[in-house]
């Protein structure tokens, strides 16, 4: 994420706009981020026509730069005309009051302060503030939207697209929600600072004044600096690796043994490299980054097989792939095709059907029409977990993971088309889009 533009004074900041996301389980990772988007759509997470617009113009970029200043965020969506809407949200910011409660609160415990500058609210924090009387996340109907477009709805899609763009920027800093709420990072760094540092000299002063005369001790600092006095220093990290290195070369003069295939040994010893080289990137990533899985741990062997074959290895060891797993080239082929959409978990989405509760599918049909609401929505054929768009050689497929799998007719056969979401009118939106993409070039 791009840094923001921030004024002198850390009461106003402007984000760049966020790239679309696709392909998100969720707005929202975290639990402040989660409990933002809550506020918007309830309890019950119900997105209504307007939110799943919204929820689809996020995720497509349509959101300009945010900006975020005590009480409101205020940016420019693009919408069906031309010119953008200028759309913003008001939320009530603390009182005076609720303030030196919460500052109270946040620097009575050191962790609260340490966890703030990692980028992270901790539930604690939230709970003691709550029990002191604040409410740091705000509460449904609490938001106030605004936007120059025609429509009347509360909220429009436009305001929904950048409240659900606010929980991607909270998700990373958690001091957006706080300067909402009216106060900038640096004052409240200062503030809890300053706090932290009173209350340490009064509990120094009274242990001082509650130990015998002559028993003072000795400074917990002076004790931990003369054991360092005498250590080493730590050795430097390692450089950082932006590639794996070269495999070498397996050939031999003179032919291998029958039961060696040095292009094989060459494709799988790249592979190890490749995921050795992740392993190191993601060792030497900051505290707090979520790693991501880098190799076939927990998967079957048929998994692995398909991971591999994903990895663009040479026709020869492709054609040992398609062999050893009994498919021919074009089921391998769309096989890897559906890895590069979601995974193992999108491996049975390919070739197995199931039998979902018929609600769900009925869910997702009403809010596809409600997305194309004041539009011909787009014709529906259902079958087991798949709904066909008549016309189009589109489907979607519903995963037993609940997300939706996008898919179109190639080659008299459906292939993958996208990255799955559990949002079914985003996932349809992109599909449709890309089609149309496809016809007019």
């Amino acid at each position: 994420m791009s840094r923001p533009k921030n004024a002198d004074d850390g009461r106003s900041r402007t984000f760049p706009p966020l790239p679309p996301a696709r392909g998100r389980r969720s707005f929202a990772e975290s639990w402040w981020g989660n409990a933002w988007v809550e506020a918007l759509e309830g309890k019950h997470r119900s997105t209504t026509g307007r939110l799943a617009r919204g929820r689809t113009y996020a995720r497509g970029g349509n959101v300009g730069e945010i900006t975020v200043t005590p009480g409101r965020v205020a940016a420019r969506v693009q919408g069906s005309r031309r010119a953008p809407y200028r759309t913003s949200m008001d939320i009530p910011q603390l009182s005076p009051r609720d303030w030196e409660l919460l500052l109270d609160t946040a620097a009575g415990q050191a962790g609260h302060i340490a966890a703030l500058l990692d980028r992270h609210m901790p539930t604690a924090l939230a709970d003691d503030a709550a029990r002191a009387g604040v409410r740091l996340l705000p509460r449904q109907g609490e938001l106030t939207p605004h936007c120059s477009c025609p429509d009347w709805g509360y909220p429009c899609k436009h305001a929904a697209a950048v409240f659900y763009q606010v929980a991607r920027l909270l998700d990373h800093d958690p001091f957006v929600l706080l300067l909402l709420r009216g106060r900038g990072e640096r004052e409240l760094m200062d503030e809890l600072q300053r706090r932290n540092a009173a209350q340490a000299a009064a509990e120094d002063t009274a242990l001082q004044a509650l130990a015998p005369p002559g028993l003072l001790g000795v400074p917990a600092r002076d004790v931990f600096a003369a054991a360092r006095a005498g250590t080493a220093p730590l050795p430097a990290p390692p450089p950082a690796v932006d590639h794996p290195g070269q495999v070498a070369s397996f050939a031999t003069t003179g032919d291998p043994a029958p039961e060696l295939d040095p292009s094989a040994l060459e494709f799988l010893a790249a592979d190890t490299t490749a995921r050795a080289a992740r392993l190191l990137r993601q060792a030497a990533r900051p505290h707090g980054v979520p790693h991501q899985p880098t190799g076939p741990a927990g998967l079957t062997a048929a998994e692995d097989l398909v991971r591999l074959a994903a990895a663009e290895p040479g026709p020869e060891v492709f054609a040992r792939l398609c062999r050893h797993a009994g498919h021919t080239p074009q089921a391998l082929t769309r096989a890897v095709r559906a890895w590069q959409q979601g995974g193992a978990t999108a491996l049975p989405v390919l070739d197995s059907a199931w039998d979902p509760n018929p609600s769900q599918l009925n869910l997702a049909r009403e809010a596809i029409k409600q997305a194309w609401e004041g539009e011909q929505p787009p014709r529906l054929r259902t079958a087991r977990n798949r709904l066909t768009v008549n016309g189009h050689g589109a489907q979607l497929r519903l995963g037993t993971d609940q997300r939706w799998y996008p898919y179109r007719k190639e080659q008299g056969d459906w292939w993958p088309a996208g990255p799955a979401d559990p949002d079914v009118t985003a996932v349809l939106a992109a599909l449709l889009a890309g089609l149309d993409s496809i016809a007019n070039h």
